[in-house]
């Protein structure tokens, strides 16, 4: 392995995962694509002639026992982790089957526990200087549309809150992107707000150059519906979808 700086992308096929691997790139960064889709990954990256920057690797976020050999195994231990792994089930569909409920929970929560708790237990790696979870504006505040997966982005954000104190002392930035409507497969076939969809390759723009804050909201717009969120009572709140 050369001794450019390394980024372990977790979650790599996803639209915005994969506009962040172009970007870290052309910084000159070596990346580290983790994905159960393989495939598709690879054929990305030969499409966008990565090959000798961009090495694909098989992870599973739900497949809790290989996350330590996993890490292990890695080519270089990362100096930036990103948690992109994401996975959406409709609420009504949630709610009447479990198994559908707790496939968000493994992959959104209790996947990025599993393997960012090995990443940052590892204080042997030297390199690591930033971990970024992909959350959302829907685990600001509990609503009957989405509540479901909306707890699961809940508890990843407050896991994240708790693992930049803890890492805080190590010099170790965490910082969670709390995003709103994103034009990505996940969102595909949703009745959204047009004027409110982001493109993939502008929010990426934003993990790339995260800065020391810990929430970052992309959009002015998104800004604003995020402190409305937070700060608004409840019988308002339960008025919305």
């Amino acid at each position: 392995m050369s001794k450019q700086k390394t980024v372990l992308i977790l979650g790599a096929n996803s639209d915005v995962a994969k506009q962040c691997i172009l970007q870290y790139t052309a910084k000159g960064y070596t990346v580290f694509a983790a994905s159960r889709d393989v495939i598709s990954l690879e054929n990305f990256i030969t499409k966008n002639h990565l090959e000798n920057s961009v090495h694909v690797i098989f992870f599973d976020a739900a497949d809790f026992s290989s996350h330590q050999k996993f890490y292990e195994e890695l080519p270089a231990k990362p100096h930036i982790v990103i948690y992109a792994a994401g996975f959406l089930r409709q609420n009504v569909d949630a709610r009447r089957n479990f198994n559908h409920a707790f496939e968000m929970m493994k992959v959104n929560y209790a996947g990025a526990v599993s393997i960012l708790n090995i990443i940052a237990e590892d204080k042997s790696n030297a390199n690591l200087e930033r971990i970024i979870g992909l959350s959302s504006l829907s685990g600001v505040r509990g609503r009957k549309s989405n509540y479901i997966y909306g707890s699961t982005k809940a508890a990843f954000t407050t896991y994240l809150a708790g693992l930049r104190q803890d890492l805080s002392s190590r010099n170790i930035i965490v910082n969670v992107l709390v995003s709103g409507y994103i034009r990505t497969k996940i969102n595909e076939g949703l009745q959204l707000n047009e004027s409110l969809i982001m493109e993939p390759e502008y929010v990426a723009k934003h993990i790339v150059n995260a800065g020391n804050s810990f929430s970052i909201v992309p959009n002015w717009k998104w800004k604003v519906i995020y402190w409305l969120l937070k700060l608004s009572p409840e019988f308002l709140v339960a008025k919305l979808p």
